[in-house]
């Protein structure tokens, strides 16, 4: 026999399997099958079945397995035996679909010429796994791949940290970094090792501890080696860009480490600070992008306390470097004055906490609203508006912020900045341990939400307003002063709603509990007499919110008043507000049998205001029109009569004191003037008139301009002159 070394190079030498047919390579068949049987520790049987003879010896294929299976008849004709065995073989009945109590494996396969994969009985050889358990023992297992870099021909892929002490230690590194679990025991991290790069502070801080043993510093400075091999590059570009205050849009994720705080600069000046928790490259409409993936803290208005709300930031991708600020979003400890900055941030946290809950406050600026695709647009307003989230989620139109409950704040977060100066002082205070999030810390001040949301009085629409153009307001106390009213009348208007408000009118109301228990004033009489006004005198004393409409905004069909006016009832129940419904004849009118729609519209107002526990002021100018069913649950009803003269010489007299020019009227004037058969409207529009023609000429208002004002108006009094 040829020894093992001979039949190997027999094979080769002869093409291997190309040859192996029987009749032409009996020495390459002899070879290959004798390797085989080395393996299998056989000799004798290898011969039998090759059938070791001369070419006119050798049987055919045929033959050669009759051989083998030792059987020398026709192979097409069964032994009696076998015959035997597939007669006594019984047919198996069809197995009903999912019958079967076990579990099949099917694998895929590769991809057939549709592009679809295709899937086998039968898996794929399998090769040894690349894990086991002799990888199992290495602290760390670097998986590589093929690199693209023309320095290397290797790169990591990913590491997998098995190492204990490792998990251990980077449970500290990594703490409250999202997506990253140390303690897991197999702690996988993939290149480009994002986490190990912003944390890399920390890490190197943790390798510099004293109080280590030196197995885990051994297994750190393995892990050291590793990192600084992968991500060495990065680091150097990193400081070298930082040190220059630039960055390139490939390196733009290096300074957006999760916990990071941020800014967003919009229009120019428009600062909010957030904190980052994520960010990734993205493709848009616009080309390549960075999202950066922000949370500020904002005001939960179901449990009107502070939570997170989520957001992204869009940077679009650039060539070349640019100045990180010059970015409309980057890490504030590059802006040029952090540290002002940071406390100006503080101090507009504090007054966002501060309008938590129900707030009346008076605005002047830029608002935020939405459009049906939830799209931000801008819009200027001034007036009072109610700061309120709760009632905002309830009643607005737009979806309300989604809030993350905050929970305990249990760790006080600081910036470098601050940590070198402006909050030195709350190092030593104790952790927050309230169940939810009710006091805010700077930090959290810091990151505040820029803007409240809430109710414009005026403009009589849900808003989003900014904290920095919420301000206090300014009341007038002489608002009250200037009716025009006999002083018993306004002395009962005081009397029924500060009752109201302090609750003392307890005991009159209706048997059926919350039925009748608010108050009802109607105010009658021509337009200009003082109506409406009497409502906003009465709103000014109490410091309360008016809140006026006009049938208009109500609806006229039944079905629209009732859902728009239990709302409106609501919504100022809940802010103690005064409402005031402007020329509410088309409610109060008499019903008849010719208008049913009419009819059901005057019904559910009635019964709607029945259980309205507030103060409601209705103005009319047709007051003998009023339903009886009506007149019957008006608490107070004021006829306001035509102006008189004096009254007139009041009203010219209150309107120039407030503006300051009063000083440029005699009394004669005042005398002269209040001769023009003119209601409180007119006089005021006239004053208006005349002040914009006074300023236009740089002058202070005067008669002079009043009488020109009256002149164009064919106003002028009868016994009026014109001014020298």
């Amino acid at each position: 026999m040829p020894s093992f070394d001979n039949e190997i190079d027999a094979r080769e030498g002869h093409g291997g399997r190309g040859a192996s047919n029987g009749t032409s390579n009996g020495v390459t068949d002899h070879s290959k099958e004798t390797v085989k049987s080395l393996k299998n520790g056989t000799d004798a049987p290898t011969q039998a079945i090759n059938g070791d003879a001369k070419e006119s010896e050798k049987p055919s294929t045929q033959d050669g397995e009759q051989a083998v299976n030792g059987n020398s008849e026709d192979p097409e004709k069964p032994s009696a035996q076998e015959g035997e065995k597939a007669e006594e073989k019984p047919t198996e009945p069809p197995v009903e679909r999912g019958s079967v109590s076990e579990a099949k494996s099917i694998f895929r396969g590769p991809k057939d010429d549709d592009g679809e994969y295709t899937w086998s009985e039968k898996a794929e050889a399998e090769d040894k796994a690349a894990e086991n358990e002799t990888t199992a023992k290495f602290a760390v297992v670097v998986r590589k791949k093929k690199s693209c870099d023309s320095r290397k021909f290797y790169e990591a892929h990913s590491l997998i940290i098995q190492s204990a002490l490792l998990r251990e230690a980077l449970g500290e590194v990594f703490k409250d970094y999202p997506g990253i679990t140390p303690s897991l025991e197999r702690f996988v991290v993939y290149a480009p090792f994002r986490p190990f790069v912003h944390r890399w502070t920390a890490f190197q801080a943790y390798m510099a501890r004293t109080d280590l043993s030196d197995a885990m510093r051994e297994h750190l400075q393995i892990l050291h080696s590793i990192l600084m091999e992968e991500v060495g590059d990065t680091l150097n570009v990193f400081r070298d860009y930082v040190s220059l205050g630039v960055i390139t849009y490939e390196h733009l994720w290096t300074i957006f480490p999760p916990g990071e705080v941020a800014i967003l600069v919009r229009n120019g000046n428009r600062i909010s600070a957030f904190e980052v928790k994520e960010s990734n490259y993205i493709q848009t409409r616009c080309g390549p992008s960075m999202e950066v993936y922000q949370r500020m803290v904002d005001v939960d208005g179901e449990s009107d306390t502070f939570g997170w709300t989520e957001s992204t930031a869009i940077i679009p991708g650039f060539n070349g470097t640019r100045k990180i600020n010059d970015l409309k979003v980057y890490p504030i400890k590059f802006h040029e004055d952090k540290d002002k900055l940071e406390k100006t941030l503080i101090e507009r946290g504090k007054k966002f906490e501060s309008l938590r809950g129900y707030q009346f406050k008076q605005y002047s600026g830029m608002a935020v609203t939405w459009n049906r695709d939830e799209v931000e647009l801008h819009m200027q307003t001034a007036g009072r508006v109610v700061i309120d989230v709760k009632s905002f989620d309830k009643w607005s139109p737009f979806a309300a912020r989604d809030i993350q409950r905050m929970g305990n704040i249990d760790e006080l977060k600081f910036t470098e900045a601050c940590k070198e100066g402006l909050l030195d002082e709350m190092a030593e205070e104790k952790r927050a341990s309230a169940t939810v999030a009710t006091k805010l810390t700077p930090y959290h001040q810091m990151v505040c939400f820029p803007r409240v949301r809430g109710y414009s009085l005026k403009t009589k629409s849900w808003l989003d307003f900014y904290v920095e153009n919420v301000s206090d307001i300014e009341w007038n106390d002489k608002a009250f002063e200037s009716l025009v009213l006999p002083e018993d009348q306004k002395e009962m208007i005081l009397a029924c709603t500060e009752a109201q408000v302090d609750n003392k009118g307890d005991g009159f109301d209706d048997v059926v509990k919350g039925k009748g228990e608010g108050l009802i004033m109607l105010a009658s009489g021509p337009p200009g007499v003082g109506k409406t006004l009497t409502a906003e005198a009465v709103a000014e004393h109490l410091r309360a919110p008016l809140h006026m409409l006009t049938s208009g905004d109500l609806g006229s069909s039944a079905g629209d008043l009732e859902d728009q006016l239990q709302s409106v009832l609501d919504m100022v129940g809940r802010w103690n507000a005064i409402l005031l419904i402007d020329e509410c004849d088309v409610f109060l009118e008499a019903r008849s049998v010719h208008d049913l729609e009419r009819n059901r519209v005057v019904s559910i107002f009635l019964r709607t205001l029945e259980y309205y526990q507030g103060i409601l002021f209705m103005t009319t100018n047709r007051v003998k029109e009023i339903d009886q069913a009506f007149q019957s649950r008006i608490h107070v009803s004021i006829e306001y009569p035509a102006l008189t003269k004096d009254s007139r010489r009041q009203i010219w007299s209150n309107f120039l004191r407030k503006s300051e020019s009063l000083a440029g009227f005699s009394d004669h004037d005042l005398d002269e003037l209040a001769t023009a058969d003119l209601n409180g409207r007119q006089i005021k529009n006239v004053l208006k008139t005349s002040q914009l023609l006074a300023s236009r000429r740089k002058e202070k208002l005067s008669r002079k301009f009043v009488d020109t004002v009256l002149k164009v108006e064919s106003l002028r009094p009868e016994a009026s002159h014109i001014y020298m």
